[in-house]
């Protein structure tokens, strides 16, 4: 699927010397403050070219601008790299803020007619659709520590074939990236003009970064977490009208900017809102990926246990995801949640990008509140109003108003009387 991704509206213009360059998303500020450091933390002396990580206590690796004077030089790896850059750089230009959108943001008739909600919290249900106002938006919450879907808004929307996932997919491949040892949240990657680490990248939503981590992994390598995360599979169990998304078999053509654009924001990948909570949930509660549940009945109700599809070995790793997860939320891509709700911390990603005239802006988040964590994707459709940062601050608004409702502490309440034990968990073959 070619897709003009908005995500990348922040990247500059590249100079004859390949200056610093700022490949944000949309959903990131304009401004870019890039921590300063001595020296790289990782070399790998045997490449000359293209982007390099940098090994900790390392020296210095070839710049992008020495690397673009010795083109005539470059390994068969290394002119792969300068085709990607080439191809993310003309490709982007093409669109941006002249791109003609043909769907509403706004939905034009009750759009949560048909939801079947027997087993939803009302509470939890009646405050997404409050913060939802007017737009065109399906939002998803979830219990990470069983499983269960609280509410789901825009059932229709919510159990659609999904859509390119955008920046979102950089929590999948930042933590296939991690797994895999490749960088802490501490490791600087120098990149053309400057350098940053993941941390900074997460929050700012930096396309360059997460390019150079998927050529880095490749495409076996990201694929294999993606499809361990849940991708390309049902998330939920039994929930009917659930649809699969799609999560290729080969890597994008170099022509259409290879596994790198697949990294940075989804290209060539249908994602659910049910698999990002499902991927998330995961994230929130250590590493058991739930089946998502969504009773309908009051004999589902009754019988309800969690079910565990797949346990990831992510425990240690989560810190080092979080830290820029929070760092989107206090000072990056999502920070407009901040505007309606400061209670307690939110951990988020946000993704922008749009395909035949349809944007879509998505937020994907966990929270950490004295009564447990919840997990919340608000996923957007629409023309210019859609985008990731909107996403957010409907997820803000959600928090603002189950606040004022006293949720959180009726839920606390609840926890602490005297009930029957939950069932174990049922791990599924």
């Amino acid at each position: 699927m070619r897709v003009s991704c908005l995500s990348a509206l922040g990247l500059a213009l590249i100079t004859s010397g390949f200056g610093a360059l700022s490949a944000t998303a949309l959903d990131a500020p304009h401004s870019l403050h890039h921590a300063r450091t001595s020296e790289s933390h990782l070399t790998e002396p045997h490449r000359t070219a293209g982007h390099h990580i940098a090994a900790r206590g390392g020296k210095s690796v070839t710049s992008l601008a020495a690397a673009a004077r010795e083109q005539a030089h470059l390994t068969p790896r290394g002119r792969a790299r300068a085709s990607a850059r080439h191809v993310a750089l003309t490709t982007h230009r093409h669109h941006g803020p002249y791109e003609r959108f043909t769907a509403s943001s706004f939905a034009a008739k009750d759009i949560y007619v048909g939801d079947v909600t027997t087993g939803e919290d009302p509470v939890v249900r009646q405050a997404a659709i409050d913060a939802m106002g007017d737009m065109n938006v399906t939002a998803v919450v979830i219990d990470p520590s069983n499983g269960r879907i609280l509410a789901m808004v825009n059932q229709k929307l919510a159990l659609s074939p999904g859509a390119e996932p955008c920046s979102t997919i950089k929590i999948t491949v930042a933590m296939a990236a991690l797994s895999e040892g490749l960088v802490t949240r501490d490791t600087m990657v120098q990149l053309p003009g400057f350098r940053m680490n993941l941390t900074q990248a997460l929050a700012h939503s930096n396309n360059l970064y997460f390019e150079e981590l998927g050529r880095e992994l490749g495409f076996e390598r990201v694929r294999h977490y993606a499809t361990q995360f849940g991708l390309g599979e049902l998330a939920g169990y039994n929930i009917q009208g659930e649809q699969l998304g799609v999560y290729p078999d080969q890597a994008l053509p170099p022509s259409e900017g290879g596994v790198g654009r697949m990294c940075s924001f989804g290209q060539g990948v249908s994602m659910t809102p049910l698999q990002l909570g499902a991927y998330v949930a995961a994230l929130a509660n250590g590493g058991t990926l739930y089946y998502l549940q969504h009773p309908t009945t009051p004999e589902d109700i009754a019988a309800f246990a969690p079910k565990v599809k797949r346990t990831l070995d992510i425990a240690r790793y989560v810190p080092d995801l979080q830290d820029g997860m929070a760092g989107a939320v206090e000072y990056g891509t999502a920070r407009r949640l901040r505007a309606n709700f400061q209670a307690f911390p939110v951990f988020g990603k946000t993704g922008t990008c749009s395909d035949k005239g349809t944007r879509f802006g998505w937020f994907a988040s966990y929270s950490d509140s004295p009564q447990g964590a919840l997990v919340t994707v608000f996923f957007l459709e629409g023309g210019r109003p859609t985008f990731g940062p909107r996403a957010a601050e409907l997820t803000g608004e959600f928090y603002k108003n189950l606040l004022d409702r006293n949720w959180f502490a009726t839920k606390g309440q609840q926890e602490t009387a005297s009930v029957p034990a939950a069932p174990a968990p049922q791990v599924q073959q």
